[in-house]
């Protein structure tokens, strides 16, 4: 955009822009803007014409955001948060605030995590709510850039090796993390299997049937590329997206699965369970709190993120 057209934009275009891209609708977005329909049509066309870009494209009933548009918008809404926060009073009392949280982990993570959470919700924040959501992919940095979810907790190894290198390259970085705890993973069975009567051996696992826990329902993971390592493969018959169902699946059944040790006993059916070390090496499983850049310094942020650190401190003494 040449300068003189930025010198005479209207910033408020901006605003329309970024409301229309996240609702995908100009009734919605009018209504959450508390304008017209029509408004929402003009600022739209105004802000076209300023960045020469058609930017959204009817298809059907559905509107498509164009690349050119798909390119600005994480910019636009990253400049919109930063300037809320620089006219917005940075303090912020938990006990006075009524900020909703979208969080995104697995189902064992949110066993280990939200029981101790809610109660430091309810004594010292009881005016903030959180929504957990499934954490369905090992990279939601997708996830955090467009805002379905302020906070990701689980296992992201490929993500934070490019956010490494990324760094080391002098490249702009729009993600921080932070690492909550380890997790050790076992081979779980039901009490009465017929290998839980001994040392589980190399042979004797992959020769067995398993379940695998998958967010994508892909059916190969870090065991398999364990595996993969020493020339070896395991027999993979079902998969499921959550660690509660494959342990209840399990417990009733001859199949085997792998979870993190410290699940076990908060699924309510440990004594349906036997452990067994896994017959060879995996690597460690760290589980860590992935957020975006813009959020950083929001105070509301920074003290869910405290908090959470300071209960996985706790809960897994690291």
């Amino acid at each position: 955009m040449p300068a003189t057209k930025f010198r005479t934009l209207d910033l408020n275009l901006l605003r329309v822009f970024d409301e229309v891209m996240s609702e995908r609708s100009l009734t919605r977005a009018a209504h959450n803007l508390s304008i017209t329909q029509p408004a929402v049509s003009n600022a739209l066309r105004r802000f076209r014409k300023a960045v020469g870009d058609e930017l959204i494209t009817r298809s059907g009933q559905q509107m498509v955001p164009t690349p050119r548009a798909l390119t600005l918008w994480p910019e636009v809404r990253a400049a919109l948060r930063q300037l809320q926060e620089v006219l917005t009073p940075s303090s912020f009392v938990p006990a006075q605030a009524n900020t909703t949280f979208v969080l995104a982990m697995a189902d064992a993570t949110a066993a280990e995590l939200m029981p101790a959470l809610v109660a430091v919700m309810g004594r010292d924040a009881p005016g903030i709510s959180i929504r957990v959501v499934p954490l369905t992919t090992r990279d939601p940095r997708r996830l955090l850039e467009i805002e379905t979810a302020d906070l990701a907790i689980g296992y992201f190894p490929a993500v934070l090796a490019d956010l490494t290198a990324r760094a080391q390259t002098g490249e702009a970085v729009s993600f921080a993390y932070q690492r909550l705890f380890s997790g050790e993973y076992v081979c779980v069975m039901r009490r009465d299997h017929p290998l839980a009567a001994a040392p589980l051996t190399l042979d004797d696992y992959c020769a067995a049937r398993h379940l695998l826990v998958s967010f994508s329902g892909r059916p190969f993971g870090f065991v398999d590329q364990s595996l993969a390592l020493l020339g070896r493969e395991r027999r993979i018959v079902l998969t499921v997206n959550q660690f509660f169902t494959a342990g209840k699946v399990v417990a009733n059944s001859n199949l085997l699965t792998v979870l993190p040790r410290h699940f076990v006993n908060v699924t309510g059916i440990a004594d349906q369970l036997v452990l067994r070390e896994l017959p060879f090496a995996v690597p460690t499983v760290f589980v860590d709190a992935l957020w975006h850049h813009r959020v950083q310094r929001v105070p509301a942020h920074e003290w869910l993120r405290q908090t959470i650190a300071q209960l996985a401190l706790t809960a897994f003494d690291m």
